[in-house]
């Protein structure tokens, strides 16, 4: 955890003292009444219709929140105990998980964890204090992956995630999204929370390396098998379910700016980093 979290630190120096809230929407923003202007308050906020109707200057008043509510939700499926760098995706999907709780702890906000994993789902409650967050995020790395097969695919319990974080949080929903359908409430938690996809895959799922015949262990199933990667139709499996993923990922995530993929062979903080100052930069833009 130590070193992650220097990790962490080299990789967002420009981030760690509040910059990267700008990456996200920072606080939810709903409507109270309406109040006289008065100077300083910001011209944005000017209600035209009262004020043309009172003959001076008013502005919607509104209801903040003073702190980022983050729920990092995790994913942990079956396919995730699969890499071919050294690292598997599950090992990558919880250092990803850990960038943003470390992150979050640095800025105080109200950050919960909701791992989700075949047969069940462990939910670490909002913390604020960074020690809270810290120990939240062992209990997570620490947690065993699955030893027994074959597995069901985890079920997402969407009214924790209701429950979990207060409107207008981010929700950020970490996973290999190998084969995931849209949610049936989706348009509802897109109006309710600002959504972020963070994608873990390997190498070899978005190209197939050509090396003959070889021996493979398939996590989903428990089994071993004997793949001939050499094999047109075996190669063009794999195009046709990488090309399908990516369809669904993209509906899930239209925009680019709320979508991450991060590759077990890459070097995650830095990634995540830069993701995170794209945002900031398209957001300003916006």
């Amino acid at each position: 955890m130590r070193r992650l979290e220097w990790r962490v630190r080299h990789s967002t120096r420009s981030l760690l003292e509040g910059g990267y809230r700008s990456a996200f929407r920072g606080k939810g923003m709903e409507f109270e009444q309406v109040v006289r202007y008065e100077f300083g308050d910001d011209v944005r906020d000017i209600d035209w219709n009262v004020t043309a109707r009172k003959g001076e200057p008013y502005r919607k008043k509104f209801v903040e929140e003073r702190e980022l509510s983050l729920l990092l939700l995790v994913e942990d499926s079956p396919s995730l105990c699969f890499g071919s760098q050294g690292k598997t995706k599950r090992e990558t999907v919880l250092e990803a998980a850990c960038f943003f709780g470390l992150l979050s702890a640095d800025n105080r906000d109200r950050t919960a964890i909701l791992h989700v994993y075949p047969g069940g789902y462990v939910l670490y409650p909002p913390m604020r204090h960074r020690r809270g967050i810290l120990r939240s995020l062992l209990q997570l790395m620490t947690s065993r992956s699955p030893d027994l097969w074959p597995l069901p695919e985890p079920e997402i319990p969407w009214k924790v995630v209701h429950s979990a974080l207060s409107r207008g949080g981010v929700l950020v929903w970490l996973g290999d999204f190998a084969g995931e359908t849209k949610p049936l409430d989706w348009v509802g938690l897109r109006s309710r929370f600002e959504l972020v996809g963070v994608r873990i895959e390997d190498p070899w799922e978005r190209r197939l390396p050509d090396m003959g015949l070889v021996d493979v262990f398939d996590p989903t199933s428990g089994e071993f098998l004997s793949l001939n990667t050499s094999s047109r139709a075996v190669r063009r499996l794999q195009e046709e379910w990488a090309r399908e993923r990516e369809k669904r990922w993209k509906e899930l995530f239209p925009a680019p700016r709320s979508r991450c993929v991060l590759s077990t062979g890459g070097h995650i903080s830095s990634e995540l980093a830069q993701f995170l100052l794209a945002r900031m930069r398209e957001m300003n833009v916006a």
